[in-house]
């Protein structure tokens, strides 16, 4: 029974049924066949029992090796979820990027191109400057591309999911922090307490950093609304001079968080965005049960920038404290 036992729970089962029958046979032949005078008959019991040995180790191999798949499953599906959530981020950046760089990029030559015909004999050394001006740009515009194309080799293409701000994602206008107080008036709508701080002189910043920091801090607000049930949340903005610093911070929920059906990656998005500008960022616990996200979006991104800002938990900025 032993050795069924072991032989069932290790290799195949027709392979168990293979040696239980063999053992059924040298039974019948040692019982049935040669028999031997003055005995008890167990060879029916013996049998049974093996047969019973059989199924049950049979059962608990197909058991184990169910969960075993099930794990891997449930594995490749996070990575694919993962994966798919990166792809769909680095699409809406791509998006976001042409918006952003390509039109100014568009004017600044079409602008070199007319320039010399606004002006009376304009000299030949403006009229070179203005052609590299336009050089220059029309070869951004197709490095622009190349990295956007990159960007979207994996793009969903035609129908893609809806940006957060209503409308096709891709064809909707990119919003700025002008549109920060209409961000937390729809959070406060929703029943919360947001507090808004801005420090700091306020001043326009690139494109980019304030559509990142808008992102920033709508899926900061929205993982409040999901994730902190009647938790106050405060949306500190502090400008400095090489940046902004955009804080969220949510205190303590007043009851337990609903069932989420998101994917769960909001964070995987914030720090590409912020990676990508060569800023730092955190996510970690607050005092109490909350939760503290804080960005720093440097106004000039550095020179190894972007792919090698560190975006790592509990991180200490280099310009003191906590970021």
């Amino acid at each position: 029974m032993a050795v069924l036992l072991l032989l069932a729970l290790r290799v195949r089962t027709r392979v168990s049924v293979e040696a239980l029958a063999l053992t059924v046979l040298v039974t019948y032949v040692i019982q049935g066949l040669l028999g031997a005078g003055g005995y008890s008959p167990t060879g029916v019991l013996a049998v049974t029992l093996f047969t019973v040995v059989v199924v049950v180790g049979t059962a608990l191999r197909g058991r184990r090796e169910a969960r075993a798949q099930l794990v891997e499953q449930t594995t490749l599906t996070a990575e694919e979820r993962t994966r798919r959530t990166l792809l769909e981020e680095r699409s809406r950046i791509a998006r976001e990027l042409h918006d952003v760089v390509a039109h100014h990029m568009s004017v600044i030559s079409i602008q070199a191109q007319v320039a010399p015909h606004l002006v009376e004999n304009p000299p030949d050394e403006l009229k070179e400057n203005l052609a590299g001006i336009r050089e220059n740009a029309l070869e951004a515009l197709t490095e622009l591309r190349r990295v956007l194309g990159v960007l979207r080799s994996e793009h969903p293409g035609p129908g893609e999911p809806a940006g957060p701000d209503g409308g096709i994602a891709g064809h909707a206008p990119q919003p700025t922090l002008d549109r920060l107080d209409a961000l937390v008036e729809n959070t406060r709508a929703a029943g919360r307490e947001v507090i808004t701080e801005i420090n700091g002189e306020r001043r326009p910043l690139p494109p980019g950093v304030e559509l990142s920091a808008y992102r920033i801090v709508q899926e900061a607000l929205s993982n409040v609304l999901r994730h902190a049930p009647g938790a106050r949340a405060t949306v500190r903005l502090t400008y400095q001079p090489d940046g902004l610093e955009v804080e969220v911070v949510n205190g303590r929920p007043t009851g337990p968080a609903p069932p989420s059906t998101g994917a769960g990656h909001g964070l995987l998005g914030m720090r590409e965005r912020v990676a990508m500008l060569g800023g730092t960022m955190t996510a970690h616990p607050w005092h109490w049960d909350g939760f503290k996200v804080t960005a720093f979006l440097p106004d000039v991104p550095p020179a190894d920038a972007p792919g090698t800002a560190r975006s790592t938990e509990n991180t200490t900025d280099p310009r003191g404290g906590t970021s």
